[in-house]
């Protein structure tokens, strides 16, 4: 049976087994992690050879919404811990497996709310009392235009389970409505369905708070700043520039939402920050998009502050090693990506290049990132934003 701060090793009989649900370039960071410190890791996604399981010891290829195949891979392998790393799961089996004694990161419960738009924002606003844009849940494509219209132009269409942007748009007018009605229903995570139509929040910045929950307690890191293009992150920074005020409030939310959705991991806390105010948007009980900049900024990247806490293992002070800037790398088309350039690119100092390793592009989609570290944010920009346009891809 796992016991915190004892480990054995993998591939024995007794070996602490983390089952990964969801293999994306964040799992794969975080098993290897996991692998550093001896654990046994078997990844799961919907299709073969995702990043995760190129480096985990094991792997099972289904959806992650069968419910019937999800239980099925957890009574076959038995893992000490499961860990989601993506929102569309059968969470119900999940809440049941957990109520029977299986540890479930950060919980269960967690992994039922921000798997849709609906369950966090209930707790955030209704139930914890933080501030949040104004919204509506809607059903219909009749309710969404009486949501917006009650709301006012421009407004936000999201599904309530989505990612990386997929299916949101803003609504600039009612003659609008149609076109991004149809696309929150195709962007749709599980499928059609309910969506979220949100007030236009005029902001400064947004940020995220990556906040680990350990067994030594709750702690933030230096905010993350960023930048998102149709909901979907395309560069970070690390620190980002806030008023002490402004920074204490942002902590203040990051902790008290972490805090009710208990468990231990890292979170990452989004938030939109328009002057002394602090408003709160998102989270994801799992390491975030925009933490990637912490691959070169923090003693310890958010995947290793993961792995740690979910291990039941004590995480030290958060220390900034130096500021940082994260650029995402973007394929587009259909086929299989390929790189070029890179003797150019690590030629530029301080920097980290990662490719995910994903076997096809479809479409669009984040094949790599770059991280560069400087003397400032500023530096660091300059060096990571010259080393992704030397980076040239292909599909085909």
């Amino acid at each position: 049976m796992f016991s915190p701060g004892s480990l054995r090793s993998p591939l024995t009989n007794g070996a602490t087994r983390v089952l990964l649900l969801g293999s994306g370039e964040l799992g794969k960071e975080v098993v290897i992690e996991l692998q550093r410190l001896g654990c046994e890791v078997i990844a799961c996604d919907r299709y073969q050879d995702a990043p995760a399981m190129q480096v985990a010891h094991r792997c099972h290829v289904f959806p992650m919404l069968d419910a019937q195949t999800l239980r099925r891979v957890i009574a076959a392998e038995q893992p000490d811990l499961i860990v989601p790393e993506i929102e569309a799961i059968a969470t119900d089996v999940l809440v049941d497996l957990e109520q029977k004694g299986q540890r479930v990161v950060p919980t269960a419960r967690a992994a039922k709310l921000t798997m849709n738009r609906e369950g966090i924002r209930r707790l955030a606003a209704e139930e914890l009392k933080l501030p949040t844009s104004p919204y509506r849940f809607v059903a219909t494509e009749a309710e969404a235009a009486e949501a917006a219209a009650a709301l006012g132009f421009p407004c936000v269409l999201k599904p309530i389970m989505s990612s990386s942007g997929h299916g949101q748009s803003v609504v600039k007018s009612a003659a609008d409505l149609p076109r991004c009605w149809k696309y929150a229903q195709e962007g749709a995570r599980a499928g059609a369905g309910r969506c979220i139509v949100e007030g236009f929040i005029r902001f400064d910045y947004e940020i995220t708070m990556l906040t680990v929950s350990a067994s030594n307690g709750i702690q933030c890191c230096p905010p993350v700043g960023h930048v998102q293009i149709d909901g979907d992150y395309r560069e970070s920074w690390q620190p980002c520039p806030m008023a002490p005020a402004v920074l204490a409030r942002a902590e203040e939310i990051a902790k008290k939402v972490v805090g009710a959705l208990g468990g231990w991991g890292i979170f990452g806390v989004e938030c939109f920050v328009r002057g002394d105010e602090v408003i709160f948007s998102e989270v994801s009980p799992r390491p975030h998009d925009t933490g990637l900049v912490t691959i070169g900024s923090q003693q310890w990247s958010e995947f290793a502050l993961h792995a740690r806490a979910i291990l039941g293992l004590p995480v030290p002070p958060i220390r900034l090693l130096r500021p940082a800037f994260s650029v995402a790398l973007l394929g587009e088309g259909n086929g299989t990506p390929s790189f070029s350039g890179l003797d150019r690119a690590l030629a530029v100092p301080e920097t980290h290049l990662r490719l995910f390793g994903k076997p096809e592009c479809r479409g669009h989609r984040r094949l790599g990132v770059v991280v560069a570290t400087g003397g400032t944010v500023e530096e660091a920009r300059t060096r990571a934003r010259e080393c992704a346009a030397a980076v040239k891809i292909t599909v085909d």
